[in-house]
């Protein structure tokens, strides 16, 4: 039976500061679960309802109204753990760095990391004011992704400043990225939802690409920050692996 200390750390994490102040974080459902046991999460409480299979034997059993009480999802999984927030790792300036300047939409940040495991990037390089990786819902949109990339929070414009690699940013009036020839080595830069790459971080670019707008009909303004990240991606992979 949850006691209320318990249910009172678990809702408490939604929010970043109290991630920060006990260093825990929240994953829901065994397929997210499993992947950070898997990947030698510390787990700190493991719950789940009756007959849920975890790759863990140190699970809490509880009822579906308990499980609804701490859950963060509109529908409550089957599960639900409190795992340790590792350590931030260092970064390698070795193949695609994905940068991220101001992305404050959760859904697109945990879109951005599982995009980067499947196009086999593992750095994700991101600015202070970038939405917490941690974020429950962040969480969620990584399906587990979370698990194999590794996401730094750092002082983005010293870091592209002081970087030995080319750093390639997504603009709207830069280079085509279908004709330019892309290295396999670069920091990929990809802007704040609205706002785009900061000026700052802008004058820093040694490249400006552009993923063009067919056709003259077309009043879209703007691709969505996660969508741009996955053509970018795309096209750094298939100009590389010819």
């Amino acid at each position: 039976m949850l006691s209320k200390s318990q249910i009172k750390l678990i809702t408490s994490l939604q929010q970043k500061k109290y991630r920060d102040n006990s260093g825990f974080f929240v994953a829901e459902g065994p397929k997210i679960i499993n992947e950070l046991i898997d990947a030698n999460f510390e787990i700190h409480n493991l719950f789940a309802i009756e007959g849920t299979t975890l790759n863990s034997s140190s699970v809490e059993i509880i009822s579906k109204n308990e499980l609804k009480k701490i859950s963060f999802l509109k529908n409550a999984n089957s599960s639900l753990a409190v795992f340790n927030i590792p350590n931030q790792k260092s970064i390698s300036e070795k193949g695609i760095i994905v940068a991220l300047d101001a992305i404050r939409d959760p859904g697109n940040l945990g879109t951005i990391i599982r995009l980067c495991d499947w196009f086999g990037v593992n750095q994700i390089i991101c600015s202070q004011d970038t939405v917490d990786c941690y974020n429950p819902k962040v969480i969620q949109a990584t399906m587990g992704s979370i698990s194999r990339v590794n996401v730094v929070y750092t002082n983005l414009l010293e870091s592209i400043k002081n970087a030995s690699l080319p750093v390639f940013g997504g603009t709207m009036n830069g280079e085509n990225i279908y004709t330019k020839e892309l290295p396999q080595d670069a920091i990929i830069v990809v802007g704040n939802e609205g706002k785009g790459i900061s000026e700052e971080i802008i004058n820093l670019l040694t490249n400006r690409i552009t993923i063009p707008k067919f056709g003259s009909l077309q009043k879209t303004e703007s691709l969505n920050v996660a969508m741009a990240t996955s053509i970018l991606l795309s096209e750094f992979k298939r100009s590389t692996e010819k």
